[in-house]
């Protein structure tokens, strides 16, 4: 790598993939969307540039001069097909296509798990993508469109399928310090988890390497929620939680979709949402670890959730959904 464009760098994951790429020294190139929002990443030793990526001038603008991008931008909810379309499909498209016209040699797409639907066994490559909710389905399409443009321009693509990202800034435990945590379910499936900092080092991990192909990627040890939680108030004892039967809280994400909706926001808070939460979404040991030749700093949750827990001494946070400014 020699210079590096990070979309998403004032998001959860991006900061942290921006964060480790200016602690190695890159000098990354920050593409930032909200100008206000700038200031989360004016502490990095970084070039931030303002940028949409509905905006084709902007974007090309932004990859001028750049061997790599890390593209992690999107609108990070699971809401239906005509909101999230135009930034997950659309602005990928805009940035790739602005990538190959400038030369770009590596395009590192940051995808999920919920391109899959319920698992019984841990997910591993050959595991059928078949999404549930709109927001999969917009992963899968920018998945593949992003695929073949990169063959066509000679391009190295890569679409690593992440997990349930945690750490301080996410919104699960930025409701946790506020108080409590309402659970839609009983939280008995198994889920693949990932601290955000060894999601981070993946990502740049494979802008490095180059490497090439679709993956999912998780930690050693996929658990249920409930063991998840039951961590958190190990080592945080006034947390508290309260689980909702599964049927009521669709019922209660649809009220809250339709309240955002009315007044512009964007929302978490949905009935696909809360049907994704429930999935089982195991994935198989190693998978994409051994094939980097590297290995997680939080194997599981016991070394991650501590970690987080210290974070959260250190800052607040204001998650991007919950920023109406």
């Amino acid at each position: 790598m020699q210079r590096v464009l990070v979309t998403g760098s004032t998001g959860f994951i991006g900061w942290e993939v921006a964060r480790v790429l200016a602690e190695e020294g890159m000098h990354p190139r920050l593409l930032v969307r909200r100008m206000q929002r700038g200031i989360l990443v004016s502490s990095l030793d970084a070039e931030p540039v303002s940028g949409d990526l509905l905006s084709s001038s902007s974007l090309q603008r932004a990859v001028e001069g750049v061997d790599t991008v890390i593209h992690l931008a999107a609108r990070a909810s699971f809401e239906a097909w005509h909101y999230v379309k135009p930034s997950i499909v659309d602005g990928s498209l805009n940035l790739m296509d602005a990538a190959a016209r400038a030369g770009v040699r590596c395009f590192v797409y940051s995808s999920s798990l919920l391109v899959y639907s319920e698992q019984k066994d841990p997910i591993d490559r050959n595991t059928p993508a078949r999404p549930i909710s709109d927001y999969g389905r917009a992963k899968i399409e920018a998945e593949r469109l992003l695929q073949r443009k990169a063959e066509d321009a000679g391009m190295a693509f890569c679409a690593i399928r992440l997990p349930h990202v945690y750490g301080a800034r996410d919104a699960v435990f930025e409701t946790i310090r506020r108080g409590t945590l309402l659970i839609p379910g009983r939280g008995l499936n198994i889920y693949g988890h990932l601290h955000v900092r060894d999601a981070a080092r993946v990502l740049v991990e494979c802008a490095r390497q180059r490497f090439e192909g679709t993956i999912p990627v998780a930690d050693h040890e996929p658990t249920t929620w409930k063991a998840f939680f039951e961590v958190v108030k190990n080592y945080y004892p006034s947390f508290r939680k309260l689980a909702l039967p599964a049927p009521l809280s669709v019922a209660g994400a649809f009220c809250l979709q339709t309240i955002a909706h009315l007044r512009g926001w964007q929302t978490l808070e949905t009935p696909a949402g809360v049907r994704s939460w429930n999935l089982n979404l195991p994935v198989r040991k190693g998978l994409l670890w051994d094939e980097l030749g590297i290995e997680p700093l939080y194997p599981t949750i016991h070394q991650g959730i501590p970690a987080v827990l210290d974070d959260c001494v250190a800052y607040r946070w204001i998650h991007p959904l919950h920023d109406h400014r």
